[in-house]
């Protein structure tokens, strides 16, 4: 039987094309906001998956920009009630529901400490969506699984979008207009040659860089939530300061290695590690000295990890059914997760 993880997962391409295409206009008036505004930081608020998709879109701002974004841990606002200095700042809220009320209380208290807000959010009337200066549908649809898969694929290339049209960035619009065909591309990608080794693993590490790091954040958090697997994500750099102790031959890695200015780095480390005998499994579409899963290109650096994501979510899919595990209905968990 089908899972509905999975059914998600195969929707994530058209979910992606009808983002692109429906919230064009909103994804416009956000970029003119930004654009007007200059910040001279960026600060976002979100929570699990949602707080991944910031992670991602903090590296994409750095990069291109150089401007600073940081994530607000939700608490200051909701638990600790301290009022925030953000005049001149913008505060870009992720949320697949929109109402978890810790979001809410921080997401408040950013735009009253002057923040012009901006809201990515699934659930279209949800209480988050109705307070932001700006408002970008995700347009990903109903999500019933509890693992978000392709409402935080959207919320990536909303940010990315939004990104592109606040720089004037013809590359990456150009780059995101092709991407649905390459996600499609990438539902194809055979990572079978992991499999047999994560679903007997007790424990993994996954690595990335930069907005190759923000996937491996999301990859860990899929396996510890669908396939009820330990796995911890580490920067590839950030792994060799204390946590590479732990890995022999049988301590599995997948390493996320796109093609960008830290591929190479990534690609040094997974054969370093390879060589001595641990069991990495890379995922890239170049040749390294490792067991490969293959990826499908996009020509664009900022885009490159997605269909990396898209094909890991058919693999960690297989690998919580063959666990036993349930990943429509995680132990513990519900979809809409409300703290405070």
């Amino acid at each position: 039987m089908t899972t509905l993880m999975r059914a998600e997962i195969d929707e994530t391409p058209e979910a992606v094309r009808r983002l692109l295409d429906r919230s064009a206009g909103a994804i416009e008036t956000a970029g003119r906001r930004l654009a007007a505004l200059d910040p001279k930081v960026i600060v976002t608020v979100g929570r699990g998956s949602s707080d991944h998709a910031a992670t991602y879109f903090k590296y994409a701002c750095e990069i291109t920009t150089g401007v600073p974004v940081a994530s607000l841990g939700p608490s200051v606002a909701s638990v600790y009630r301290a009022p925030l200095k953000l005049e001149g700042a913008a505060a870009l809220a992720v949320s697949q529901s929109g109402k978890s009320p810790d979001l809410l209380a921080l997401f408040d208290a950013a735009r009253a400490g002057g923040a012009t807000t901006i809201a990515l959010v699934n659930v279209e009337d949800s209480p988050l969506a109705t307070r932001a200066d700006a408002f970008v549908p995700l347009r990903a649809g109903p999500e019933r699984s509890v693992a978000a898969t392709k409402s935080f694929v959207t919320a990536i290339v909303a940010g990315l979008a939004l990104l592109a049209e606040w720089r004037g960035d013809d590359a990456l619009k150009a780059a995101l207009a092709a991407l649905p065909d390459q996600l499609a591309a990438a539902l194809d990608a055979d990572w079978g040659a992991a499999e047999e080794t994560f679903v007997a693993a007790a424990s993994l590490y996954t690595l990335g860089r930069g907005p190759g790091f923000a996937v491996a954040l999301e990859a860990a958090l899929k396996f510890k939530e669908t396939a009820i697997l330990h796995a911890e994500a580490y920067s590839g750099a950030e792994l060799q300061h204390g946590p590479v102790s732990l890995v022999d031959e049988h301590f599995p890695l997948l390493a996320f290695i796109p093609e960008d200015a830290a591929a190479d780095s990534l690609a040094a480390t997974a054969s370093a590690l390879a060589s001595r005998g641990a069991k990495v499994f890379a995922a890239t579409t170049r040749d390294l000295a490792a067991p490969l899963l293959p990826g499908v290109a996009t020509g664009h650096p900022l885009t490159a990890p997605l269909p990396l994501l898209l094909s890991f979510y058919r693999l960690v899919e297989r690998v919580a059914v063959a666990r036993g595990k349930d990943p429509d209905n995680p132990r513990g968990l519900k979809k809409v997760t409300e703290t405070l």
